[in-house]
């Protein structure tokens, strides 16, 4: 049997620390378990794990996500008159994607990521509409969008047509799909 050295004493008027950095690492028979690390000095703690499972966290970050991804869906259909199905699929992504990273592998989250996603994509339309009605009256978005929003409501009703209705359903899929892989 070997017996391991006491490590070495500092010198006179030496740091402290200058000793162990003279001295080799021991050799570890196997590797250490995960979240265990070395007390040697120096080494430093891993940052502990992000908190998973968490329905609230999950559930906020959905929230300013849908938010976002409602405005920014709202200004291209604004812009670009015309609704785009790839901008849909971004939307339930993204919230979904922040519901998982956030919340983890709560069994709620992808269900909260659906709603969420369903009403930021109708909010978006709705932001696209009173934008486009906004530019062909020449006035402010916010007196259409705020002030009649039941006529923007009505607009988007006329203008709804089977489409419409099947990019609800494409953003219901990308925001559960996004939420249960990026909880994975």
């Amino acid at each position: 049997m070997s017996q391991s050295a006491p490590p070495p004493q500092p010198q006179p008027g030496q740091a402290d620390g200058a000793a162990y950095a003279q001295q080799a690492p021991a050799a570890v028979p196997y590797p250490p378990q995960q979240g265990a690390y070395a007390a040697q000095p120096g080494a430093f703690a891993p940052a502990p794990a992000p908190g998973r499972n968490n329905l609230v966290l999950g559930v906020v970050a959905a929230v300013v996500a849908a938010v976002a991804a409602a405005a920014l869906y709202g200004v291209v259909i604004g812009a670009t008159k015309h609704e785009i199905g790839y901008a849909a699929v971004g939307v339930g992504f993204v919230i979904g994607l922040a519901a998982g990273k956030a919340g983890g592998r709560n069994p709620v989250l992808p269900i909260a990521s659906v709603v969420l996603a369903l009403a930021s994509v109708y909010f978006g339309q709705l932001v696209g509409e009173a934008m486009i009605g906004a530019k062909a009256l020449n006035v402010g978005f916010n007196e259409v969008f705020f002030q009649h929003f039941d006529v923007v409501q009505k607009a988007w009703k006329q203008d709804a047509d089977p489409l419409t209705f099947l990019f609800f359903a494409i953003a219901a899929f990308a925001a559960f799909s996004g939420a249960k892989k990026a909880a994975a």
